[in-house]
């Protein structure tokens, strides 16, 4: 009788895709490392950046001042090392004001350096629990978030929408689970509610359908207890942040973003325009879901809503499309087609090149929000078909 011996499979050699997207993933990391190991120790270039906003915006409400007060925040930030022309204001609501509240105590480069390590702290837990919800598989295709320049962009600069991103799986993962908490993560979306308006109809919905009436708890507790600080840090801060939205200055600017684009070719004076593709894609999310109401799953029916969200938000910068990280993992994890992640990886790095020399509010940006929800439903569509070209089993 011949003895066979199991030596084990030899490990299997990473392929092209996978080197792509390591050498994409390992150069964007570098430099984003480079800049953010450099901005604290350059002089005036920590004020240079969008962070400033926030650290002005804290400074304001730690002297009992008005944190939407163009004219003063303008001066802190133009002091601090601010050198374009205007002023960047925290437009958050008033409920993201205890965020910025403590950087009022902190010396400006102190508070940079703490706020970026809280942002990437924000990325990396992002990843690895968006990672961990499709059961932690071996092979670098997570670091596809980690590379993902929007996000990278959101972190050098200092902007909130990584808190945005974390909220988000944060109740991805826990919806099912620990419903009260997954609520309260909501209230990390809600800094920047613009960019989730989709997601939102179907996600009110499916509270009414299924009866998760604890994630309505939640969410409805974190925003209070935030709404009651905010108030008692500077009680006309609501008044404040009406005036600052209602200013022509506001509506006039250019958002590289589709709706904004439509509302210039159409018709510049009607705001409302730029709110009419959330609204019908409003309408579209509820018919979404209500097909798919019983075998409903955030993980994978959320994504296409996420995506869909990020192509019509009124208002929406290429860091705010760090929310498409959960999707588009969710496709290259469900995808054999290891031409479509070569094909993401060369999209980063294209976006890479751009960012080199292109504005972040030119309107040369506006193909990317689109590219991610093209890109997600080929990925599914390939996932799809070749689930149903596997033979099936048949029991004898």
């Amino acid at each position: 009788m011949t003895s066979i011996l199991n030596l084990g499979a030899a490990p299997r050699r990473p392929d092209f895709a996978e080197f792509s997207i390591a050498v994409v993933a390992g150069l964007a990391l570098a430099v984003t490392a480079i800049f953010l190991f450099a901005v604290p120790l350059a002089g005036k270039m920590t004020g240079s950046r969008d962070f400033v906003a926030y650290w002005a915006t804290g400074q304001q409400l730690a002297h009992h001042a008005n944190p939407y007060d163009h004219d003063a925040v303008g001066r802190i930030e133009h002091s601090a090392g601010l050198t374009v022309h205007g002023v960047l204001l925290m437009r958050n609501p008033p409920w993201a004001l205890p965020l910025a509240y403590p950087l009022g105590f902190l010396g400006l480069r102190i508070a940079a350096i703490l706020w970026s390590l809280v942002l990437l702290s924000c990325l990396l837990v992002s990843i690895g629990l968006v990672r961990a919800m499709h059961g932690s598989p071996p092979g670098v295709i997570h670091w596809l978030g980690l590379a993902f320049t929007p996000a990278l962009i959101c972190l050098t600069m200092g902007q909130t929408s990584l808190f945005a991103l974390l909220g988000l799986v944060l109740f991805l993962r826990f919806h099912s689970v620990r419903p009260f908490l997954a609520g309260t993560s909501l209230w990390l979306c809600a800094l920047k509610p613009h960019l989730f308006l989709p997601f939102a109809a179907a996600l009110a919905l499916w509270i009414v359908v299924s009866r998760s009436y604890k994630i309505v708890a939640g969410a409805v507790t974190a925003l209070a207890a935030s709404c009651a600080i905010a108030t008692l840090i500077d009680p006309t801060s609501w008044a404040a942040y009406t005036a600052m939205m209602r200013a022509p200055n506001i509506e006039k600017e250019f958002i590289p973003c589709l709706s904004d684009a439509l509302r210039i070719w159409i018709w510049p004076q009607a705001t409302w325009l730029q709110f009419l593709p959330a609204a019908l894609a409003c309408l579209w999310a509820i018919w979404y879901f209500w097909t798919r109401r019983k075998t409903w799953n955030w993980v994978t029916n959320g994504s296409p809503l996420m995506l869909a969200s990020i192509v019509v938000a009124p208002y929406c910068f290429l860091y705010d499309q760090g929310l498409a990280i959960p999707a588009l993992l969710d496709g290259a994890y469900s995808t054999r087609a290891r031409w479509l992640l070569t094909a993401l990886a060369a999209i980063l790095l294209a976006i890479d090149a751009e960012v080199c020399g292109v504005e972040i509010v030119s309107p040369l940006y506006l193909w990317t929000a689109p590219v991610w929800l093209g890109w997600y439903l080929l990925a599914r569509a390939y996932a799809k078909n070749a689930a149903l070209a596997e033979p099936q089993s048949v029991a004898l």
